[in-house]
This record gives C-alpha cells, structure tokens and sequence, in this order.
C-alpha cells in the first residue's frame, strides 16, 4: 500500500558557502524586507503618505532591529522563559531557531514610534503607513517555516495532508528508514495540516488584499492599522485551530486556546477599538510627504 499524502523532506538549507550554511528560512526574511522596501516606495507616491521614498529605507533599517530584537526576545518570553533563565545567553543564539510574531510586532511598533517621533509623525500615522507593508511578508516567513518543516498542524487524513519526519524524530527528513516506511503507507497515522500554508494564505496573501485595498482610499487616521490588527487577531486565531500547540507549553486556557489564540486575543480588540475610534473621530489623514 503506498502512501496517500505528501512527504516532507525538503532540505532546510538554501546553500552552504565555505562551510557557512545559508537556510532558506534566513532567505525569507530578505524577501521579506525586499517586498517592504518595494510596496514602501510604491506607498510613499501616493498623495498624504506618512513617508516620502528616501524615507523608506530608513524606516526599514529601524524595522530590521525592531523585528529581529522583538521577535527573539518575545519568543524567549512567550515560549521559553524558564529555559532562558536556566541560560540567558539563549537569548543571543539566534542560528538556533525560535522567533515569535507577536514580540517581532511590539519590536516594529517601537521602531515606528521612534522614528517618526524623529520626524514628526504620530505613531498613527507610521502605524497607517507600515500596516500595508506586512502581510507579504509574514506569508514569506511562513513559507520559511514549511520549507524547514517546522510549527506543523494538527494530526488530520484531509487529502492535502503532509507527513513531516520530524515530528516523529529528530532529523526524521534524512532518514531512508522513514522514507521507506512512508512509501509503505506506514505513516499514514502521522498526517498533518501544512497550517504553514494555511498561515501563509490568511496572515500573508488574503490579509495583504483585505489591507492594500482598505488602504487604496483616504481613511481616518488610525483605521488602516486598526484594520490590520483586527485581521491578523482573527486570520491567526482561526489557523491555531489547525496548527499543533507547542509541545512544551500544549493549551493554555479552557482546554482549547494555544498560546497564539491568546496573543491574538488582544490584537483583536484593540484593533477593533482603533477602527471604532478612528471612524468615530473621522479625520482624514494629514498630507505629510515632505522631504524632511
């Protein structure tokens, strides 16, 4: 009987240069900053725009720190602290893995806040700017997580479904023993849902068409990264669904929420109380594109 469902092995290294591996993983972020210069200087024609396209580039500078140093040091909060205070120096050992979104998106906010209060700008105004900047991104990001095999889905038979090795051992995807008893249908019973994917369509691609086209008109100050945290808080909630918890940490309230449902809880209402606060006060953003 051969297998029905897909195998998981791709290599998690891009290319290896003298003896220095380059993972794709660390390649996805580049797109990521790529698509952020590019659609940033598309943005910054547009008449209001919080930027103008120098500007851009120094607002991703400032990003780049923002995401790296967030996200490391939210992932190590969030999902790891008791290992970090048996070894704080994890903190540092990035090459090992581990970032978390929500930490990477408090360090973004405070980079946007610090640099446009350097210009002047209200931390609405950057919010407004940024948020359409993102959600390719992040879809980049989870492709980066699939290609490495790594915060897989839930155990499922749905015809899609994806054997990954490693969630049966350690280093599973270079294992022909593995391999032979997948193309016996053996591991069948290991199945999961690429939640990767199913995160990379909602958090990136359907979240960057609902945010790209909110923001394609003028809208109160405020609305665009209301919008955006209110998509992402449910985009994320409903993938957890299919994602597998993290085996350290498992459900963390009623049985059921992931401690990504819980982070996203948050973003939920206060992007919902933005976009309420921001209609109900009603003004336009100001035109701020200047050479400053």
């Amino acid at each position: 009987m051969q297998s029905e469902f897909i195998y998981h092995s791709i290599d998690p290294v891009a290319l290896s240069i003298a003896g220095f591996d380059i993972y794709w993983y660390s390649v996805m972020y580049l797109v990521a900053f790529g698509q952020f210069w590019l659609l940033g200087r598309i943005r910054a024609r547009r008449d209001g725009a919080a930027l103008n396209a120098d500007q851009v580039g120094d607002l991703l500078f400032w990003g780049v720190i923002g995401v790296i140093a967030g996200g490391r040091i939210g992932y190590v909060l969030f999902y790891v602290f008791d290992d970090f205070l048996a070894n704080p120096l994890m903190l540092f050992m990035i090459r090992d893995g581990g970032m978390s979104f929500h930490g990477g998106l408090i360090g973004v906010l405070v980079a946007i806040w610090a640099y446009g209060r350097s210009l002047g700008r209200s931390f609405l105004q950057m919010g407004d700017f940024v948020a359409p900047l993102i959600p390719l991104g992040l879809a980049a990001g989870r492709l980066g997580n699939y290609i490495g095999g790594e915060l897989w889905g839930r155990l499922t038979q749905v015809p899609w479904a994806v054997i990954f090795p490693d969630s049966i051992e350690a280093g599973g995807r270079f294992s022909e023993r593995l391999y032979q008893q997948y193309e016996s249908g053996a591991l069948d019973a290991f199945a999961r849902h690429p939640s990767q994917i199913y995160q990379a369509l909602l958090e990136g691609v359907a979240l960057f068409v609902v945010i790209w086209l909110f923001s394609s008109r003028p809208r109160p100050t405020g609305a665009v990264g209301g919008a955006f945290l209110l998509g992402y808080g449910i985009f994320r909630f409903i993938a957890e669904f299919f994602r597998e918890p993290d085996a350290h940490l498992g459900f963390i309230a009623l049985d059921w929420m992931t401690m990504g449902q819980i982070l996203s809880t948050p973003m939920i209402l206060i992007g919902l109380g933005l976009l309420i606060h921001a209609y109900r006060r009603g003004h336009p953003p100001a035109a701020q594109n200047t050479g400053a």
